[in-house]
């Protein structure tokens, strides 16, 4: 049962920091990757669909992404998409595919991404800490029925805390890292 518990906060957590890997990867670090346009999405027949299942997104040189459509009847409408998008880019429609010039990022712009990634690494440890609260609520009504000692329900509570701790310390890691690839010039 305490294993079952434990088994069941790990694999939540760990969906919390792969939320977070996912974020951070979307977060522009002057460096042009096809991640960058994973939010965007195209109403495409009727339904709003991903970017990258519309379109190939490639990234020919370190400053460009380049976006070409299966369908060149939507250019219009990602174009208009990616205008649309809070990630401040200018896209340039040839008729055929769409080129993204990715400009260096200003100081001001920095900071505030790096904002944006502790917010959402904040957000992340707000979600492993419900996790745990859930977790040792769990345990604790387990101990109410007579299902556990005292002593087990102790020691299942460490165990859910030293999972905490190490869950949290690696969205510390990831956010960190992430702050040094965008403050790098």
């Amino acid at each position: 049962m305490l294993s079952d518990i434990q088994q069941d906060a790990t694999q939540r957590m760990e969906k919390a920091i792969q939320a977070l890997r996912r974020d951070l990867g979307t977060l522009r670090a002057g460096r042009a990757t096809p991640s960058l346009l994973d939010k965007i999405t195209i109403e495409y027949y009727g339904s709003e669909m991903p970017l990258n299942q519309v379109a190939n997104i490639s990234t020919p040189e370190p400053r460009l992404l380049v976006v070409q459509p299966w369908d060149k009847s939507i250019l219009g409408d990602i174009e208009r998409a990616i205008l649309k998008s809070d990630l401040g880019l200018t896209p340039n429609n040839d008729g055929n595919l769409i080129r993204i010039n990715i400009p260096a990022l200003t100081e001001e712009r920095r900071t505030e991404l790096v904002k944006v990634a502790k917010k959402t690494g904040e957000e992340t440890k707000v979600a492993i800490r419900n996790i745990r609260r859930d977790a040792n609520d769990e345990i604790k009504k387990l101990e109410k029925k007579g299902d556990l000692s005292e002593d087990d329900a102790r020691r299942g509570q460490d165990e859910i805390q030293k999972l905490t701790d190490r869950f949290i310390q690696e969205t510390d890691q990831h956010v960190e890292t992430k702050e040094k690839e965008i403050m790098e010039v």
